[in-house]
């Protein structure tokens, strides 16, 4: 349970990677969040069920010349 107050979104809510940060591994590229999801440093996230969610960066528009 999240002791946070408002309470850190549920691990699968869509906007679950708002959640605080609870350790994070920079030199290893990850971050565990208070829902208990593993967030990588390339957007991919692990899911406590075990399921994972592939990269979701934002596409950049090329600059026009």
């Amino acid at each position: 349970m999240c002791p946070h107050d408002p309470a850190c979104p549920d691990a699968e809510a869509p906007d679950r990677d708002k959640a605080r940060t609870l350790a994070c591994h920079p030199e290893q590229g990850w971050s565990l969040l208070c829902n208990g999801v593993v967030l990588f440093e390339d957007t991919g996230e692990l899911l406590p069920s075990g399921a994972a969610i592939a990269p979701h960066r934002p596409v950049v528009a090329a600059a026009q010349a």
